[in-house]
């Protein structure tokens, strides 16, 4: 059941280890787990394993990906994104060593030991999503996944993780920042309460998930949740707000910039390197980027590559609002497809008020 602020099951305080604060973390080897030349070996011995075997690369599973070494700490990395800190990056592959093919095979390989089951991220099934610059036109240049410009919080519009592997960096700029959802909560509940009954009722009406109106913030199975993105409340220059949606009242305006404020806060700061593999629970942990600038040499022009995960025996009981989007992404028997490299439009339809 979702519970509305003010009801005695909404918790005053979350004292769990994923109410952090970014200044707490005084050593990046806290979050970043560096893979030694050993186990990039290992993970390469991998990936000659299950290619001998001939099958497809979206088969890649725990079984046929063997990490004997690896694979324990990815464990650990692995309840840690579900039931700890929420997040955690593994860094020590170089993507200038292999194929684009085969660095999008060992990226699959290491991430299903994070989570088993991968979603689509649009209508048209793509798996893969190529977050990269593009100024071809007005609308690509301002959509979230192609613009340079800095980003606020948001959450995926699915997937309880999003993980993400960086094949290059921009020459300045586009950090990833990270914000705990719960020290946000803790914040705005002590201070703003009136802000998180706001964000906790179902008066939000989403541009992209068929204007049926649903909370921000969940309480469900003694779990804060929380996922919204503002272009599909408010709309922006290149996706207006649908004339036939009611326009969010000024208190629902103030919560979100409550949470904007808040998660600046607490936010924790990420310098990414190429071939980092990031994962970060998208049902309360906020994720933005800051502006960025791409240069003209050989790795000075940022790509991510982006999936959205769930685990079978990790994943967590979903409210019922959030259902939809992942039955779409996660459904059984839907269209897939997998391009390891950016396509046209065409190919990568740009998602109308993306979170």
């Amino acid at each position: 059941m979702e519970s509305c602020y003010g009801t005695r099951s909404f918790p005053q305080l979350i004292d769990l280890p994923g109410a952090w604060h970014g200044n707490q973390f005084s050593d990046e080897s806290e979050y970043v787990y560096n893979l030694s030349s050993q186990e990039v070996e290992e993970i390469e011995n991998a990936l000659c394993h299950f290619k001998a075997l001939g099958l497809d690369g979206d088969l890649i599973c725990r079984q046929n990906f063997p990490l004997p070494t690896v694979g324990k700490s990815l464990d650990l990395i692995r309840l840690d994104v579900h039931e700890g800190k929420g997040f955690g990056l593994v860094r020590g592959i170089n993507p200038l060593d292999y194929s684009a093919e085969d660095l999008t095979m060992m990226y699959l390989g290491v991430q299903s030991y994070i989570a088993n089951l991968r979603g689509r991220q649009d209508g048209k099934g793509n798996m893969l999503v190529h977050v990269v610059a593009d100024n071809s036109s007005n609308l690509s240049s301002q959509h979230h996944r192609h613009s340079t410009s800095e980003i606020t919080f948001h959450n995926e519009e699915s997937g309880d993780i999003v993980s993400w592997l960086t094949r290059s960096t921009a020459a300045s700029g586009g950090r990833c920042i990270i914000a705990s959802g719960y020290a946000v909560y803790n914040i705005l509940n002590r201070h703003h309460p009136t802000s998180i009954r706001q964000l906790s009722q179902p008066k939000w009406v989403f541009a992209n998930q068929e204007g049926y109106p649903r909370p921000l913030f969940f309480y469900h199975r003694n779990r804060i949740m929380l996922n919204f993105g503002r272009v599909p409340l408010i709309g922006n220059a290149i996706h207006p707000r649908p004339a036939h949606l009611p326009r969010i009242s000024m208190k629902q305006f103030e919560a979100l910039e409550d949470i904007e404020r808040a998660a600046r806060k607490v936010q924790l700061e990420i310098e990414t390197k190429p071939g980092d593999i990031h994962f970060i629970n998208n049902l309360f942990i906020l994720h933005k980027r800051d502006s960025f600038k791409n240069g003209y040499g050989v790795g000075e022009k940022r790509h991510l590559v982006r999936m959205r995960l769930r685990d079978d025996e990790l994943g967590w009981n979903l409210p019922e609002s959030l259902r939809k989007e992942w039955a779409d992404a996660f459904g059984a028997g839907l269209d897939k497809l997998w391009h390891v490299d950016p396509m046209p439009e065409g190919y990568f339809p740009l998602r109308s008020y993306p979170n």
